[in-house]
């Protein structure tokens, strides 16, 4: 007897686009170039989450659309420990996230996610 796979299929993504993330505010897929990497580092001997624009720090990383809209949605649902699977749970700091939204002079601010 022969084994049949029951794994569902995934949609056929464009290649051209790289490879494909899902933004943890608002939960849609969109290519890794278009998302911020996040990943959990330490300040004064304390972890944080701490924005990776250059995609090259070590560890896990989450990734989120350059957007205040997208950040506050994380924030809402208490994505970033879930995501980034770090010790501390909901207590994990995201100040420098936020300084770096605020400061990155090309994000694009959306009221919504897009559909």
């Amino acid at each position: 007897m022969a084994h049949q796979d029951t794994t569902p299929a995934r949609p056929v993504l464009p290649s051209s686009d790289g490879p494909v993330r899902t933004c943890i505010g608002c939960r849609q897929r969109a290519a890794r170039r278009e998302l911020l990497r996040l990943v959990v580092g330490s300040v004064d001997d304390r972890p944080v989450v701490l924005p990776d624009p250059t995609g090259s720090a070590a560890g896990r990383g989450a990734h989120l659309h350059p957007t205040t809209a997208c950040y506050e949605l994380a924030v809402k649902r208490k994505a970033f420990a879930r995501a980034l699977r770090a010790a501390g749970g909901q207590g994990l700091p995201t100040d420098a996230v936020a300084r770096h939204l605020a400061r990155v002079p090309a994000h694009r601010d959306r009221t919504e996610p897009d559909a």
